[in-house]
């Protein structure tokens, strides 16, 4: 039996696993179809309920990864979710515009091979469709019984606010939460502006790379290590983008903190972000089963962030967007 603490998505009656799982850069690209079953596998026994997946991740071919595993699982206990925005190269395959959103939708039920979508989302913003456009597909979608509830990923605030605005007025259904990175170094968009937005619109959010694609492990604090996922050449801009010399530092001032707590810099940093109010749920990877179990075991890291804990890593961070 799990220990699994499920939260409310944002303002909805949904209720998501405070710690769930992705299918970004591992599922039917760097990881093999059996070993993915495993880590899915991993994750539902731990209680995990959420599982984000998008049309983009490996050219769709993580859905169907994805979607061969949970159909042995009972649909009721899933929260499935797939994102809208590069499907292809033809001019209408990518975007928001009425027809991508729902041939998408269409692809990724097939992918995953479900009757309905629990989360879709907004991949990016589209600044070449009308947001009403994008708003109104999505509530025919909903309306289908084809897509539960539907939000956005990457979105400014004024972005979301003009979306829930929009439905409101047309009397349609309001995006119900956003999909923002939020790790210990990126905590703007998080904590300062969508905040408001999480008491006034109900937004929930369900957030991707709490470990800085990596870096929050500790495992970059000696260089990059041959094998690691930032040493793929195709991924060779997030090294660049990622791994900064005051970053590693950092990391290194924050590891022995993990050590007091008895716990591993990744606990630390997974639990750190699942403690922010605003956060519904922490999107976690994994290419092993066994990184599964050792994420999950944050949970039990979370009761240790005390006010004093949380002020030794703010001396260490000082990166507070609403200090001073």
């Amino acid at each position: 039996m799990s220990d699994m603490i499920y939260n409310r998505l944002g303002g909805s009656g949904l209720k998501v696993s405070r710690f769930s799982i992705g299918s970004w850069v591992t599922f039917g690209g760097q990881v093999g179809r059996k070993r993915a079953r495993k880590c899915l596998l991993a994750a539902y026994e731990h209680g995990v309920n959420f599982f984000d997946n998008a049309e983009a991740y490996a050219g769709g071919e993580a859905e169907r990864v994805v979607g061969d595993v949970l159909k042995e699982l009972r649909r009721e206990s899933l929260i499935i979710s797939s994102k809208v925005f590069w499907g292809g190269e033809g001019p209408n395959d990518t975007g928001l515009n009425r027809k991508h959103v729902t041939e998408a939708c269409h692809a990724a039920l097939q992918r995953l091979q479900v009757d309905y979508l629990d989360l879709y989302f907004c991949h990016r913003p589209d600044p070449s469709t009308p947001v009403e456009e994008t708003v109104r597909a999505m509530d025919t979608l909903i309306q289908q019984g084809k897509v539960l509830y539907w939000g956005t990923s990457e979105w400014s605030a004024a972005q979301v606010r003009e979306a829930y605005e929009t439905a409101r007025r047309y009397n349609l259904t309001p995006p119900t939460c956003e999909q923002p990175q939020y790790h210990m170094f990126h905590r703007d968009r998080v904590e300062r502006e969508l905040a408001p937005l999480y008491d006034e619109i109900g937004l929930g959010t369900t957030i991707w790379s709490p470990l800085s694609s990596g870096l929050l492990t500790g495992k970059y604090n000696d260089g990059v290590p041959e094998g690691s996922r930032i040493a793929l050449p195709n991924l060779s801009w997030l090294k660049d983008m990622v791994i900064t010399p005051e970053r590693v530092e950092k990391v290194r001032q924050l590891t022995p903190i993990a050590g007091d707590l008895g716990c591993t810099m990744a606990q630390l940093a997974l639990a750190w972000a699942a403690k922010y109010p605003g956060v519904s749920t922490v999107i976690t990877g994994a290419s092993r089963p066994e990184q599964v179990h050792e994420n999950m075991k944050a949970l039990a890291v979370l009761p240790r962030l005390t006010d004093e804990v949380m002020a030794r890593i703010e001396a260490v961070l000082q990166n507070d967007p609403n200090a001073g």
